[in-house]
C-alpha cells in the first residue's frame, strides 16, 4: 500500500527537478543576450572592415534568443582614404527579425532587417569615381576573391564555411543622401531616397554570405542613389548662372559631363 504515495513523491520530484531544468534554461538564455551582442558588435567591427576596406563602428548590438529578435544601434560606416567627408553611411537604428531555432545550423534564416532613416554621404563625381562606388568596388573584389581558392585573409573571411545566410526581407526607409559633386563649386545637395527592399536572397540550399549580401544591398544603394541624383541634375544645372558668366560655362559644361555620365552609370547599374 506503501507503493502509490512513495510513486507520487518521485513524480512531485522529477517534475520539480525537470521544472528548475526549464527554468535554468531559461535564465542561461536571457542571461546570455548581451554577452552574444557583445559578440556580435565584435565581430561587425573587425570582419566588416575586412570586406569593405573602410571602418565600421557599432554603438551597441542587442539579442533577444527567445523572441529571434535583435537590434543594431550607432552603426557608421567610414570612407575610403582620400574622401573628405567622415562617414559614408550612419544608421541610428536598424531592427532584425531571426528565426532562433536557424542559428545553431548551418544556414541562418533572418525573416527580416529594417534599416531607419539613414544619413549617406555621396562624395565625389558619379561616373569617375565616388565613395559608395568605391566601397562596392572593395566588396565585389572580396566577393570575387571568396568563389577562388586563396589563402587570402579577406576571401577567407567573406566565404567562411557556416556562415550561410538567407535573408527573407531586407529594407532601407527614411533614407537621405548628402551629395558633394565635383567641379561644382562645392555645391551640396540633401536628397530624399525612396523605399528600397530586397526580398527571398539566399533561399536555395547554399544561401549566401555576408559579403554577398553586403555586395547586394550596396549595389541597389548606389542604384538608387544615382538615380535621384540624375533626376536632381536639372535643377542643379538652372541654378549655374548665379556662379557668373564664366563660372555659369565651367560649370555648365560640368553639368553636362555629370547629367551625361550619371545616364550611362544608371544603365550599367540596371543591366
Amino acid at each position: 500500500m506503501l507503493v502509490f504515495p512513495v510513486m507520487r513523491i518521485i513524480k512531485k520530484i522529477l517534475w520539480g527537478l525537470v521544472i528548475v531544468f526549464v527554468v535554468l534554461i531559461v535564465v542561461a538564455v536571457i542571461a546570455a543576450g548581451p554577452f552574444l551582442g557583445k559578440i556580435v558588435k565584435a565581430g561587425m567591427e573587425t570582419v566588416g572592415p575586412k570586406i569593405t576596406q573602410v571602418p565600421i563602428k557599432v554603438d551597441t548590438v542587442s539579442l533577444s534568443i527567445l523572441t529571434g529578435s535583435a537590434k543594431i544601434e550607432g552603426l557608421v560606416v567610414g570612407n575610403p582614404e582620400g574622401y573628405k567627408t567622415p562617414q559614408a553611411i550612419s544608421v541610428s537604428k536598424v531592427a532584425v527579425g531571426v528565426n532562433p531555432f536557424s542559428v545553431l545550423s548551418d544556414k541562418i534564416v533572418v525573416r527580416s532587417i529594417e534599416v531607419r532613416s539613414p544619413e549617406i554621404t555621396f562624395e565625389g563625381n558619379p561616373f569617375s569615381g565616388n565613395n559608395l562606388t568605391k566601397i562596392r568596388d572593395n566588396v565585389n573584389a572580396a566577393v570575387a576573391s571568396s568563389q577562388k581558392p586563396s589563402t587570402n585573409q579577406t576571401a577567407k573571411v567573406a566565404n567562411q564555411p557556416g556562415q550561410k545566410l538567407e535573408v527573407d526581407d531586407f529594407l532601407i526607409t527614411g533614407a537621405r543622401v548628402h551629395v558633394s559633386l565635383t567641379g561644382m563649386g562645392g555645391k551640396e545637395m540633401t536628397l530624399p531616397l525612396p523605399e528600397i527592399r530586397l526580398t527571398n536572397m539566399g533561399t536555395g540550399t547554399d544561401g549566401i554570405t555576408a559579403a554577398d549580401l553586403t555586395r547586394r544591398v550596396l549595389d541597389a544603394l548606389t542604384t538608387a542613389t544615382v538615380k535621384v541624383v540624375a533626376n536632381a541634375a536639372t535643377d542643379i544645372s538652372r541654378g549655374v548662372g548665379n556662379l557668373g558668366t564664366g563660372a555659369g560655362k565651367t560649370a555648365g559644361g560640368d553639368v553636362n559631363k555629370i547629367t551625361k555620365g550619371l545616364g550611362s552609370m544608371f544603365k550599367k547599374s540596371t543591366n
